[in-house]
């Protein structure tokens, strides 16, 4: 149900993502989701209603500590999942994609 909340926070910011791809279908594991995170400074994680910040040029986790934000109960990279230049968001908050779409 996130996935289509962040369709519909995205049509009112009028922002157009290049690339979309349906998570029932094109499922990400572990080494994949990992994989996302190379090349981002930060990342957002939405948990419910908390949203964890991560400035991974400061300080990077391990890679346990990454998967266990990136990753479902299902194993596969938590949906909806956006990258916008070097920040990475996982899940959805209407505020985490307010500061990240501005």
């Amino acid at each position: 149900m996130t996935c289509g909340r962040a369709r519909e926070f995205l049509g009112r910011k009028r922002a157009e993502p290049r690339t979309t791809a349906d998570a029932k279908r094109e499922r990400l594991g572990p080494r994949e989701a990992f994989a996302l995170t190379s090349g981002t400074d930060e990342l957002y994680v939405a948990k419910g209603k908390k949203v964890v910040h991560l400035d991974l040029r400061r300080s990077r986790p391990d890679r346990d500590a990454l998967l266990g934000l990136l990753l479902g109960p299902s194993g596969n990279l938590r949906a909806p999942a956006m990258r916008v230049g070097k920040t990475l968001c996982i899940g959805f908050a209407p505020d985490m994609y307010q500061a990240v779409l501005g």
